[in-house]
């Protein structure tokens, strides 16, 4: 349970996240159609991001066997595999996106007002989809590493107090509206993606030898 909630709760905080930016592009003007492009936004940043999940659970699986198996470097190695592997499909996603928004935005909508302004926004989900791939992995990694707790504050702290606010103030003070909105979750994003790199980049995977290898010699007693 210690490990469990803490994992469910750095998940749920970044999903919350994009749902609370659905409900305030509701307070926009013309909420019709920004909650209608905030959502379609949403769920094409969910279906990258399934796409590279599956890299983050990777990730997770073997950076903690690894460093129970008292084998750091390895963890190290297997963190920078997915991690490239999750860029890599990441930036495939951008780019099918990039050239073929005018026929993905037809699986959700007919309306022109939406194709054209699901096109301008295109280059900022593009943006945002690059970064989740990214922290997608990092976090995978964190749970592999037992770094729950602190992955918990770091969402906490990117998404609410800094990217959701700085949503709120380009979206509701600003021209930019739901442009706004979304610049700010990438700010959040662009936090939440460096805090976690720098903290895997920094820490000394040398010290993260869970293998009880301290206890071998110690005898069984029965």
């Amino acid at each position: 349970m210690k490990l469990a909630l803490p994992s469910a709760a750095m998940v749920c905080l970044e999903y919350w996240a994009f749902e609370i930016m659905v409900f305030l592009a509701g307070l926009l003007p013309n909420s019709q159609i920004t909650t209608s492009l905030i959502a379609i936004c949403a769920n094409t940043e969910l279906f990258a991001y399934m796409i590279t999940y599956g890299l983050s659970a990777a990730a997770s699986t073997r950076v903690s066997n690894e460093l129970g198996a008292g084998q750091p470097e390895k963890a190290k190695h297997a963190m920078k595999v997915t991690l490239k592997l999750s860029l890599l499909l990441g930036l495939g996603f951008v780019l099918l996106l990039v050239f073929g928004h005018d026929i993905w935005i037809q699986l959700f909508s007919n309306s022109p007002v939406i194709k054209e302004e699901f096109a301008s926004i295109t280059p900022l989900l593009a943006i945002s989809i690059l970064l989740d791939s990214v922290q997608g992995v990092l976090s995978g990694v964190a749970r592999g590493c037992g770094w729950q707790h602190l992955a918990v504050y770091v969402n906490l702290a990117t998404f609410y107090l800094i990217g959701l606010p700085i949503s709120c103030l380009l979206g509701f003070k600003t021209n930019l509206q739901m442009k706004g909105l979304w610049i700010g979750l990438i700010c959040g994003l662009v936090c939440q993606t460096g805090t976690l790199l720098l903290l895997t980049w920094r820490v000394k995977w040398t010290k993260l030898n869970l293998s009880g290898d301290k206890d071998k010699d110690q005898p069984i007693v029965v």
